[in-house]
């Protein structure tokens, strides 16, 4: 018997839960499931509320409940306080438009001032655009962004391999004679894209237009996962869908809880690591981290997480607002750690840049 698709995220839930050790039996994710349809929940809160009874979930673990629960239903990772923090107990899931400061930072850093660990969760109104660049993108990216060679063939004027079957087919058509011998290719397909947008408080004059732009790579690329990257991990590429950009935007402002926080850019990319779909995404994908690399985390947490992540990706660029210069030479300790495993270390500072190196990838290589 085939379920419905909307239990899927439910049964995925029981599933992971299982997978982290809780235990969770047949009988209470059929009990669950149950309560939701009782519930008629009005939001995600009443569905964290409904698994945590039903699953008794002991008070010691409920960090890692919230953290299963944001990565199933919400496709958010929330990363472990900062050395010094408290765990609080979570109190509801839709972002709010108050601003909540989850932890203070020092801010005397030889990375910059307004790079911060500090965690400030809270929304803001994204504006649709229709610059110039963005159109280009739209219009070029299906034709210009690197493809791949499939597995699958296709028949060709001038191709590596006989076509047998299309050849005997001719030939059955002839009464078995071979008058011609058709020649066939693998075909390509255009390789995945993942963007990786940092959202933090350093790149809050940049993080407004650099979603905008994402939103024409989802539209224009035929497979791209968009995530951004904060004091969390959230994956935004399903908000994005929509061709409206306005009505895109809209949801994406609202997805995301993190705008203008802190800065972690390790534990966010170390998260994207240590999911496995995630993961997968950027295997054999063109990568690219948008930021301006102003980590206030562990420096050796964000060049571990990145050098793994150069050796999945077919290629790993690193666009930063502050290589405006063509002399700029990265000064913070993280970003000068990556650059021997980055492809292209480049301008990060407008839209028309980011879309010029977007539609050049393909001939870097």
């Amino acid at each position: 018997m085939t379920l419905p698709s909307a239990l899927d995220p439910f049964l995925r839930f029981a599933q992971a839960l299982r997978r982290a050790g809780f235990a969770v039996s047949p009988d209470q994710t059929t009990d669950f499931i149950a309560a939701i349809g009782l519930l008629g929940p009005r939001d995600m809160t009443d569905i964290h509320r409904a698994g945590r009874a039903l699953f008794a979930i002991p008070p010691e673990r409920l960090a890692e409940y919230d953290a299963l629960f944001r990565a199933v239903f919400l496709d958010q990772v929330l990363q472990a306080p900062a050395e010094g923090d408290e765990e609080d107990e979570v109190e509801a899931f839709e972002p709010t438009t108050e601003s909540r400061v989850i932890e203070a930072a020092e801010e005397d850093s030889e990375v910059g001032a307004e790079a911060t660990v500090e965690e400030r969760l809270g929304q803001r109104p994204l504006q649709e655009s229709r610059e110039e660049a963005l159109r280009r993108l739209l219009r070029d990216a299906p034709a210009l962004l690197p493809r791949r060679r499939s597995y699958r063939r296709r028949t060709a004027k001038s191709g590596d391999r006989i076509d047998m079957r299309r050849s005997l087919r001719d030939a059955a058509r002839r009464d078995g004679e071979v008058l011609r011998l058709f020649q066939s290719r693998r075909k390509t397909r255009q390789r995945r894209v993942v963007l990786l947008i940092d959202v933090s408080g350093s790149m809050k004059d940049r993080s407004e237009a650099l979603l905008q732009l994402a939103h024409a790579v989802v539209q224009a690329a035929d497979a791209v996962e968009v995530f951004t990257l904060g004091t969390r991990l959230t994956r935004i590429t399903r908000a994005l869908r929509p061709a409206d950009s306005g009505q895109a935007l809209a949801r994406t402002a609202h997805a995301v809880a993190d705008f203008d926080g802190g800065t972690r850019i390790g534990d966010a990319l170390s998260a994207f690591l240590s999911v496995p779909r995630y993961a997968g995404f950027a295997r054999g994908a063109s990568v690219m981290v948008l930021s301006d690399g102003l980590e206030r985390g562990e420096p050796d947490e964000m060049i571990g997480a990145v050098r793994k992540l150069s050796r999945i990706a077919w290629r790993l660029d690193w666009l930063s607002p502050l290589a405006e210069d063509p002399d700029y030479q990265p000064v913070t300790s993280g970003l000068a750690g990556v650059l021997p495993v980055l492809d292209f270390l480049g301008n990060g500072a407008s839209t028309a840049a980011v879309t010029d190196h977007i539609l050049t990838m393909a001939r870097r290589t």
